[in-house]
């Protein structure tokens, strides 16, 4: 019962696009037809993401307690934070290279990247807008992120006379929540359909760059999960704090996997920290912030579905502007989609709105945040131990004590 209430909706998920394909086979050209089902899902999600967006990121900065953010270990775990989501996105972007997304699929040519220009123009063009309704549309994700932490910050800096409308913020947060819930329960029959369109037009040919892309996000995400979780654990405490991460890292795994979520792997998480030897005073920190905006394995995920959009749309993802970009719009939809239910579609709408992609790039996005889930919980959740782990070396010994 445990596995079908957290796993349920995405083997239902896996099952509508299982069916879908199997439609648009028998179907042909004639799936068109059903092809408006998929659109009216895509179109509900679209339009959610501007205000579910806003209302998560100012409430969850206005709501926070200064008195708790300031001292050296949150300097000390935004670094590390940071540190580790660009390592896991750089080492995916080698392992695309290695194993490049081939173009078993073509869907447009006639995409056309945001590199227009001087640096200057596309950083301003990227940052800000001219009109206020402009930040409204989702094609200005990143103005929009940057309005929503000004919004928040000035609603926690005003104190007292800003309680009534931290109180609009908090309830504006639960109600966009449940509104993506009750879109997402439709997820099932809109991408069910919108899969037969692509099966039913492009073809079979379509499986191969899934499977493709999946086998490097589980092979490299496996890798990453043994090899390069060790090699933090060693960084914080040599020989002896790998043993110590790996003998103590068991349970907050299993406990990731059998519940999906990062944020229920907590508990777990904060006992498995204090047998490694992180203070309560750090882990109490690290831990519960961690699960909201450190996340390897969606760092990892956000590179593998940009390189197979990219190669949907015939474009090329390998010069320098294009990287750069990628890495910055990994951390920042690491850290965007944390808190929010089905989060890691947040962080796809961005990859659209930065690189100019049309709607039609968000079904394989989806997709593929779907099928690499599992590990992508596992990294997301217990990246967080080491990171600990990590902070607690990094971190003056004075620091943590008065902290």
């Amino acid at each position: 019962m445990g596995f079908i209430r957290n796993y349920g909706s995405i083997v239902m998920l896996l099952g509508s696009i299982i069916a879908g394909s199997i439609a648009g086979l028998i179907m042909g050209e004639n799936v068109t037809y059903i092809k408006p089902v998929g659109d009216i899902f895509l179109n509900l999600l679209l339009t959610a993401v501007v205000p579910l967006v806003f209302f998560a990121i100012a409430t969850a900065i206005a709501h926070i307690d200064a008195s708790h953010r300031l001292g050296k270990v949150m300097g000390v775990m935004s670094l590390v934070f940071l540190s580790t989501l660009l390592i896991a996105a750089f080492l995916t972007i080698v392992a695309v290279w290695i194993f490049p997304v081939h173009q078993h699929v073509e869907l447009s040519k006639d995409i056309h990247p945001e590199a227009a220009g001087n640096w200057g123009e596309v950083i301003t063009r990227l940052l800000t807008v001219n009109e206020f309704y402009e930040l409204l549309s989702r094609k200005n994700m990143l103005p929009f992120i940057i309005f929503s932490v000004l919004t928040g910050l000035a609603a926690m800096r005003t104190g007292e006379s800003g309680a009534a409308f931290r109180g609009f913020l908090h309830s504006g947060n639960e109600v966009m929540k449940d509104v993506l819930t009750l879109i997402m329960k439709a997820a099932p029959v809109g991408l069910g359909a919108y899969f037969a369109y692509q099966v039913g037009t492009v073809g079979p040919k379509l499986f191969g760059t899934y499977a493709h892309s999946l086998g490097i996000y589980y092979g490299f995400g496996t890798i990453y999960f043994l090899v390069g979780f060790s090699f933090y654990a060693f960084v914080a405490g040599g020989l002896n704090g790998i043993k110590t991460f790996w003998r103590h890292n068991i349970i907050p795994t299993i406990t990731a996997v059998s519940s999906a979520s990062s944020i229920a792997t907590i508990p777990a998480n904060l006992v498995a920290v204090k047998k490694m030897g992180v203070p309560d005073d750090i882990g109490n920190v690290v831990v519960p912030l961690g699960a909201t905006l450190h996340k390897d394995g969606s760092s990892i995920s956000s590179i593998i579905k940009m390189a197979v959009v990219f190669a949907m749309f015939g474009k090329s993802f390998n010069s320098a502007d294009i990287i750069l970009m990628a890495l910055g719009v990994t951390v920042i939809a690491s850290i965007v989609e944390g808190g929010i239910p089905n989060g890691g579609y947040i962080g796809e709408m961005l990859v659209m709105s930065v690189y100019g992609f049309p709607p039609e790039a968000l079904p394989p996005l989806m997709i593929i945040g779907t099928l690499v889930d599992p590990l992508a919980t596992i990294l997301n959740a217990t990246g967080d131990n080491v990171a600990a782990m990590l902070v607690t070396r990094f971190l003056p010994k004075r620091a943590a004590a008065v902290s």
